[in-house]
Formats: C-alpha cells, sequence, structure tokens
C-alpha cells in the first residue's frame, strides 16, 4: 500500500500553479484553492482530496466535464494514498469519458494484455486519432510521469494526435495511475511488450513521447533501438538517480511510492534502487533510434547532465532551454511545436526509408 509523508501543500502550489493554468484549470479557481487548502491529507475542509473535489462536483454541476476531469485529477494528486484519493480517481476517469463525446479526435478506451516478464499484464490505455486517420497511420506511444498521468496530459496527448500523421496511444507508467506494476528497470519489459503490440495496430512504425519520468521509458526505447523514434522531454536517466541527488516538493517520496516502497525508505534503500535505475548501459551503446532530448536548463528535479549526456550521439537533437524548469513547462508554446515537427519530419524519414 503507498504511504503518506509529511507534505506542505503550499510548496506544491509554488511548483505546480504553472502547470495548473497551463493545462486549463481557471487561475481564479488555482488560486481560490491555493487559499482554501491548508493540510495534504485529511479529507476534510482545509484538506487537498477534499477541496480539489468540491470544486470537481462544481464543475460537474455546471456541466463542464472537462474541468471536472481536470479537478479531480488534481484531487487525486500526487499519489493514490487512500480511499478518498482511489475515489478521486474513479470520478476523473468517470468525467473524462463523459466529456469524450466532445473531444476533437476519435477515441476509444481499450485494455490491452501487454507481455511482461514471461507472462502478460493488463494495461488500460487511451486511443486518440485525428478524425479519417487511416488505420496504417503510425503509432505514438505516450505517457507522462509519476504525478501527472495520461488523462491529466489529455489536451497534450490531442494536440500529438490533431497535429502529427500518429495515432497515440496514452498509458500510466509503471509504478502510477492505472498501470498495475511498480516502477523499476525490469518494468522496462513492460513498454517493450506495448511497442510489440503497438507495431500490430498500425503500420508498423512506432514512435514514444515520454514526459518526466515518462522520458526515462521514452530515452531508454529510443536509445535501445526498440523504437523508430524517441522524443524525451525532461526525462531523467542518470544523475538524476544519483544517491548524492535530493529531491525537492516531496518529489522523493512520490518516487519511492512508485517504486512500490509502503513506508519512507530509507538513505540507503533509496541510492540503492536509483542506481538500479540508471540507463548508463544503454547510453554507452551506439544502437540508438533518432531522438530529440529536451529540458529546462532550470530543472530542479533532473540535473542538466540528463540531457547534456546525449549531445554528439547520432541521429540526436539536444535542447536545454534557459530560464525554463522542469519539463520546460514555462516555454511549452514553443517545445510542442517543435517536438511536433521533429516527430513529423523523422517519420516522414523513417517511412521513406521502408
Amino acid at each position: 500500500m503507498p504511504y503518506q509523508w509529511p507534505l506542505d501543500p503550499q510548496e506544491l502550489f509554488v511548483e505546480r500553479y504553472p502547470q495548473m493554468v497551463n493545462t486549463g484549470l481557471p487561475a481564479r479557481d488555482a488560486d481560490a484553492m491555493r487559499a482554501a487548502i491548508t493540510d495534504m491529507w485529511p479529507d476534510a475542509p482545509g484538506g487537498w482530496v477534499f477541496e480539489w473535489s468540491q470544486l470537481g462536483a462544481r464543475y460537474a454541476e455546471e456541466g463542464n466535464e472537462a474541468l471536472a476531469t481536470l479537478a479531480y485529477g488534481w484531487a487525486k494528486f500526487p499519489i493514490i494514498a487512500d480511499d478518498a484519493k482511489r475515489k478521486a480517481l474513479q470520478h476523473q476517469l468517470e468525467h473524462y469519458l463523459l466529456a469524450a463525446e466532445d473531444f476533437p479526435v476519435d477515441f476509444d478506451r481499450r485494455f490491452l494484455e501487454v507481455p511482461y516478464q514471461g507472462s502478460t499484464t493488463r494495461l488500460p490505455v487511451h486511443v486518440l486519432a485525428a478524425p479519417e486517420l487511416p488505420v496504417n497511420a503510425p503509432i505514438l506511444i505516450a505517457s507522462g510521469g509519476v504525478d501527472s498521468w495520461k488523462m491529466d496530459l489529455h489536451a497534450l496527448f490531442v494536440a500529438f494526435a490533431l497535429n502529427t500523421r500518429a495515432r497515440v496511444i496514452a498509458f500510466d507508467i509503471p509504478g502510477t495511475g492505472e498501470c498495475p506494476i511498480a516502477l523499476s528497470r525490469d518494468s522496462l519489459d513492460m513498454i517493450d511488450g506495448l511497442v510489440v503490440h503497438a507495431r500490430e495496430l498500425g503500420d508498423g512504425t512506432v514512435a514514444h513521447l515520454g514526459i518526466s519520468m515518462g522520458g526515462y521509458f521514452s530515452a531508454a526505447t529510443g536509445l535501445s533501438g526498440t523504437v523508430d523514434a524517441a522524443i524525451v522531454l525532461g526525462g531523467p536517466v542518470e544523475s538524476a538517480f544519483a544517491p548524492a541527488r535530493s529531491f525537492q516538493f516531496g518529489m522523493a517520496d512520490i518516487v519511492s511510492n512508485a517504486f512500490g516502497f509502503d513506508r519512507q525508505p530509507t538513505a540507503e534503500e533509496t541510492a540503492a534502487r536509483g542506481a538500479e535505475m540508471s540507463l548508463r548501459p544503454l547510453l554507452d551503446q551506439d544502437t540508438n533510434s533518432p531522438m530529440i532530448v529536451v529540458n529546462g536548463a532550470d530543472d530542479i528535479h533532473v540535473p542538466q547532465e540528463d540531457t547534456l549526456v546525449f549531445q554528439d550521439r547520432r541521429r540526436t537533437r539536444v535542447e536545454l532551454l534557459p530560464d525554463a524548469g522542469h519539463c520546460a513547462i514555462s516555454q511549452l508554446g514553443d517545445v510542442i511545436p517543435l517536438m511536433m515537427d521533429w516527430l513529423n519530419e523523422t517519420l516522414n524519414t523513417t517511412q521513406a526509408v521502408r
């Protein structure tokens, strides 16, 4: 079972406020939540899950399913630590499916039996496609990180579906959301299994978009050549897992929960698990697919080294943006078109070679 830990909700607003408003939440409502919330875990007035759920219910009453989805998404943030958080996730899914009637893309919720460690695991995914997209289009598997999951990043995935030639399969990475397995180095096997499945759903071409910890997985599939193209936005690959690293704004415990710890781990346990996660063996190979690696130079979670380590690799573009933080979220207006253009060009080249 996940564990709770001491966490000041106002610290989360310091870091996450730009994400809240940039993903569509009205600033006045984000401000109201900031003023109302005084504690992280209690399901009571002033508690994080309580206040965000109240906002979600208000949006639902007003018939705004999209905003209800966002509010309940923040209610279950940052982990599913108790029944109130689980209920918030259920409400988020409920209103997301109601909002699907108005999506500007074709939408399908599926359950895939994905190969994993000699057996299979059942993975819920959301398939998004531009209207009238051919069945034999390329596939883009896409995910967020340890605390922003497939429904939370819906608008971004819709943008990729509408502005690239790919059908998007959105999923939750191991240790998060609806994914049934814990985060670990071995969980890369599940992603490899998803790629195998994705090759059967389109023209055989598969690209991978990973954001934050999701970028760990897209870096791995890109470095190994498992996919035909990889986009890494703010992904940790090596230095972020070093023993001397310290995470801020609760991220250490968010990641530890994703690892499957049921209580706060010791520094030694965290260091041992981090050492297992390093992608150094893949970085030492020269088998990578075309890749683009992007992050903000001022990221407090992922050191610059985890972006700059990709410099001078063949078929790899690196963009470390000044005056931008984790995932360069303050510059997404420029970053998203950059990644889309790169993907379209790369897919065109890949299919021309085939």
